[in-house]
């Protein structure tokens, strides 16, 4: 129990350290941009505009990653994948298989709960065209390590696209000597050095499901495989 209690302490002030953050100026100036300039549907609501951190089951095993908040999505509401087209169809999944207790997810009060897995971005701030700059990523990659470290049950990572998913390869790249090639596809599975295995995933956009390259069924079966995984 103490270490639970400890660790919950370190992800607190960990996260307080994320809010805080404010050493990529360019997207410092594009979070206040957006909350500023809102979508005529969120016109009447305060923007969080800051840094977002993860949540979810410290205890959990498993490690959802998406690249960045979305503009105005995490951006907005407080909370990765929250209040988008491509949370709705996240959540769908993750509760489908039981993974979350919810299958939607509208705000950061909205009573969402995550069963034995944890959801962060490798880039805490949303940046222009979703086209985040080294520097930007390197200066997070001290947080999305941290995260790591206090996820002591850690045992699958679930990247959320391919740009996430050569994110968390570029870390662990910077962190240990990879030799193997890391090729992204859909359910394409690696065991990194510390033993976590690696799982890419299609991320949940509309463009995704819209086109077909995924659907309710792929993603769930997905999910259901990662479930075995641990």
């Amino acid at each position: 129990m103490q270490i639970k209690i400890n660790n919950i302490n370190k992800l607190e002030k960990l996260n307080r350290s994320i809010i805080k953050c404010s050493k990529c100026s360019r997207l410092v100036k594009f979070r206040k941009k957006i909350s500023k300039n809102k979508r005529k549907q969120y016109i009447n609501e305060k923007y969080w505009g800051k840094p977002i951190t993860g949540f979810g089951d410290i205890k959990g095993k498993i490690l959802f990653v998406g690249l960045a908040p979305a503009a105005h999505g995490g951006t907005r509401t407080g909370r990765v994948f929250t209040g988008d087209r491509s949370s709705d169809f996240l959540y769908k999944c993750l509760h489908k298989v039981k993974i979350s207790n919810k299958n939607t997810s509208y705000n950061i009060n909205d009573g969402l709960k995550l069963n034995n897995a944890f959801i962060t971005t490798a880039l805490k701030c949303v940046p222009p065209g979703d086209k985040p700059k080294l520097s930007e990523l390197n200066n997070c990659s001290n947080f999305f390590n941290q995260e790591i470290n206090n996820l002591k049950n850690l045992s699958v990572i679930v990247a959320l696209g391919k740009i996430a998913f050569d994110t968390c390869v570029y870390f662990y790249k910077k962190k240990y000597n990879l030799n193997e090639k890391f090729h992204f596809g859909h359910g394409q599975i690696y065991r990194l050095p510390n033993n976590i295995k690696l799982v890419g995933c299609y991320h949940p956009s509309p463009r995704n499901v819209n086109t077909g390259r995924i659907n309710l069924i792929k993603m769930s079966n997905l999910f259901r495989k990662v479930l075995n995984l641990i």
